[in-house]
């Protein structure tokens, strides 16, 4: 199956991350290789390292970037350091983290993302390791509430718990369109009327399976500190748990002096390591929102390393 992925902020990521035809460049989470793809066209002597943990995003990526000065890597993007120390590669000039499902993640039934289609409970990224069966089936009411209130920030995440716990009692849940029902079964009526109840739970079990906060706090350190001089590291988040990370990961690299205010001179000589590139997130205009519907919730913040 062809991996359909249309970029987010193509234009803005391209600008952002102020591209030199030498530089070295890693896109940390490939997808369907479209911010790839516009990084590699703009080099002449330089690199692109382009990582994905999914092995079909893998292959799109080495098909769509043959030609082009790149090389596509199977990790996660935690994993940065490894990968560009196992090159010999001290250094790069910017870094991409394209945070989220892809848009073929979401439309191939298989995988299990969606609740709008039956197929088996996946969520794997990686399509390796624990998967959302194991959660649904296995894990402790308690954890089922904790990731359910904590990634999915969802309301009623008690009542859904409870409600997994006893339909697995009777068989265990082996597909989306069961999960879903449970869910709706567990939210009053009123939210069932408003909106679609499983939204929020299945964004938090596939961040639970995909250890997706987890990942993201180690690939932000590692995506900076590999990052020479005046290089630049730009994220586009989807949802506010990911954002609030990023906006306050950066906060702390471009904050200096932390003595107390009623000291007279500075005596940490802490100096600020980054600069954010504009104080405000970029958003999708009206133009790609009616293109890319799920560019909607996007928002792109950027960083440049400091000397």
């Amino acid at each position: 199956m062809e991996f359909h992925h249309i970029p987010v902020l193509l234009q803005q990521v391209v600008d952002g991350l102020c591209i030199r035809p030498d530089g070295i460049y890693v896109d940390g989470t490939a997808g369907g290789a479209g911010h790839s793809l516009e990084i590699a066209r703009r080099l002449t002597t330089g690199q692109l390292i382009s990582i994905d943990q999914d092995p079909d995003a893998v292959q799109t990526a080495r098909d769509r970037l043959k030609g082009y000065p790149a090389e596509v890597v199977q990790a996660n993007y935690s994993q940065i350091g490894s990968v560009l120390a196992a090159r010999g590669i001290e250094g790069v000039d910017g870094v991409l983290l394209d945070l989220g499902v892809s848009s073929h993640q979401l439309d191939t039934p298989q995988r299990g993302f969606s609740y709008q289609s039956d197929a088996p409970l996946d969520m794997r990224m990686s399509q390796s390791g624990l998967s959302a069966e194991e959660v649904v089936n296995t894990w402790e009411v308690s954890e089922l509430t904790r990731i359910l209130r904590e990634y999915g920030e969802e309301r009623y995440a008690y009542a859904i718990a409870k409600g997994i716990a006893r339909a697995r009692t009777d068989a265990p849940i082996r597909t989306t369109l069961q999960l879903a029902d449970i869910i709706r079964a567990n939210v009053p009526a009123a939210v069932r009327r408003d909106k679609n109840p499983c939204k929020r739970s299945f964004q938090a079990i596939r961040m639970a399976v995909n250890q997706e906060l987890e990942a993201l706090s180690e690939g932000l350190d590692g995506a900076f500190d590999s990052l020479r001089d005046n290089g630049r590291l730009a994220v586009i988040t989807f949802h506010s748990l990911e954002d609030r990370m990023v906006k306050q990961r950066f906060a702390s690299w471009c904050r200096g002096c932390e003595c107390p205010p009623d000291f007279p001179v500075c005596v940490c000589g802490k100096k600020p390591r980054a600069e954010l590139v504009m104080r405000k997130p970029m958003e999708a205009s009206l133009e790609e929102l009616k293109q890319n519907p799920r560019s909607h919730s996007a928002k792109l913040r950027i960083v440049r390393r400091l000397p």
